[in-house]
Order: C-alpha cells, then sequence, then structure tokens
C-alpha cells in the first residue's frame, strides 16, 4: 500500500474510465445536448426579450412576460409527465394531428432519431421564460438617449438593436455564456426524468451514467473518478471562456 493504506489501487479507476466506451457515449452526449441548450437557449431569450422590449402596452408586456415565465416554476418531474402525455403515441395531442392528416404515430421519447430534438424543446419551453428576464434587466439599463440620437442619425430598429441593444448587453451575454459552461457537465433531472434504457446511445448523460454506476451498480470508486473527472472538465471549460472573453472584451468576468 501507499502511506500504510492497504489496498491502494492507484489509478486503476482512472484507466477504466478512459477505456470505458460508454462513458465517452455519455461524455460525448453530455456535450451535445449541453451545448443545444446553451445556444438555443440564448438565442431564444434575446430574441424574446428584444422582442418584449418592442412591446409599447405595459399591461400586454407584463401577461407574456408572465406566461413565458411560469414554465420555470414547475418540477421537471411535472414537466416530464405533461409531454409524456402531450407526446404520448396513442393519445397526445401531437400525435393526434399528424394522424389527422393521414400519418403514423411516432413514439417521440423512445426514438433515437427525435429524442434529442423533443428534449432541446421541452428545455427552451421551460427556461426560455427565466434568460428573457435576465436580458430585459440588462437591455432596461440602456440609456434612452442613445436611441433617441440613433432615431435623429435616421438609425431604423433592426441598426439601433445591432448597434446599441446586442452591444451594450455584451457583458451579460458572456457572464450567462460561463455560467452555462460552468455547468455544462451537469446535466442530470432534465434527461433522467425524459430518457429511458431505449434511447440510452443518444440521451445517456455523465450524471445518468454517474446515478446507475454509482447507485445502482455500487460501484463507489469507479463513480467517484467520474465524478473528479467531470469537475476538472469543468474548471477547464470555465477557465478557457474566461480566457475568450477576457481577448473579446479586454476584461475578465471571473
Amino acid at each position: 500500500g501507499i502511506f500504510g493504506i492497504k489496498g491502494y489501487i492507484g489509478l486503476k479507476n482512472f484507466r477504466s474510465l478512459l477505456y470505458n466506451p460508454r462513458f465517452w457515449d455519455a461524455f460525448r452526449n453530455t456535450l451535445i445536448l449541453s451545448s443545444c441548450n446553451i445556444v438555443t437557449g440564448m438565442l431564444a431569450s434575446i430574441t424574446m426579450a428584444l422582442l418584449l422590449n418592442e412591446i409599447c402596452n405595459v399591461l400586454f408586456k407584463r401577461v407574456v412576460q408572465t406566461i413565458i415565465y411560469l414554465p420555470h416554476f414547475l418540477s421537471w418531474v411535472v414537466v416530464a409527465s405533461i409531454f409524456t402525455m402531450v407526446l404520448s403515441p396513442e393519445s397526445g395531442i401531437l400525435n393526434e394531428i399528424i394522424k389527422q392528416f393521414g400519418g403514423e404515430p411516432i413514439y417521440f421519447l423512445i426514438s433515437e432519431k427525435w429524442w434529442r430534438t423533443i428534449f432541446v424543446f421541452i428545455s427552451r419551453w421551460k427556461e426560455t421564460g427565466w434568460g428573457t428576464i435576465i436580458y430585459l434587466a440588462a437591455i432596461s439599463n440602456i440609456d434612452p438617449q442613445l436611441y433617441d440620437a440613433a432615431s435623429v442619425d435616421g438609425a431604423g430598429k433592426l441598426k439601433q438593436t445591432w448597434h446599441i441593444t446586442i452591444p451594450s448587453i455584451k457583458t451579460t451575454i458572456l457572464i450567462v455564456f460561463i455560467l452555462g459552461l460552468s455547468s455544462v457537465l451537469d446535466l442530470f433531472m432534465p434527461v433522467f426524468v425524459l430518457y429511458n434504457p431505449l434511447v440510452y446511445s443518444v440521451s445517456d448523460v455523465i450524471g445518468t451514467y454517474t446515478y446507475r454506476v454509482g447507485l445502482i451498480q455500487a460501484d463507489y470508486d469507479y463513480s467517484t473518478a467520474v465524478g473528479l473527472f467531470k469537475s476538472v472538465i469543468s474548471m477547464i471549460l470555465v477557465l478557457s471562456a474566461n480566457e475568450f472573453s477576457k481577448k473579446l472584451t479586454g476584461e475578465n468576468i471571473l
């Protein structure tokens, strides 16, 4: 043993991890799903914030904000239950529409072809409102005189958005991006409540893989190695994003 510890196995678990194809499948799926979530999440939230910012009717604006923000407060278990019913091949609303047009019902949640698309859609439905509130808050801090000056110079809404709004909220965008990167490998609950063995090849992520290995199979040593590997990669991603921010804007976010 080492330091008097009996049964020390050195880096055995890390070697097992590096040569385990199931781990790398889970790692790849984690990166794909998280990347899609980050990119589509930022695009959807920024677009929604820009559209809401143009609404002059305060009451209507608040109603829309409330409607898109409410899903954020639903637990993933409830969300999964709702969409399991909506996407049901037998009685789901979506498949009823498909059948009305003469198509065959689609088993969305057990289809490797459709699972990732459905997952990203459900994630956006649930979380776009939260991101929209963040960007709306950033937009509200922009000096209105900048828009007035741009209007006087003949700039339309599109040019004002591109040359004033987006540059003014770039720090917020970068912060949200880095926060997203910091948790890019922590994907668990959204996948856990929506996946099943038939779609492991496209849905199994590091979180669910560690859960099965550590808690179901009781291989605690190996699952701990997976968790440590995940933490190291997350740290590297965050530091890389911070360095990218420094080169892009000249200032650190962290």
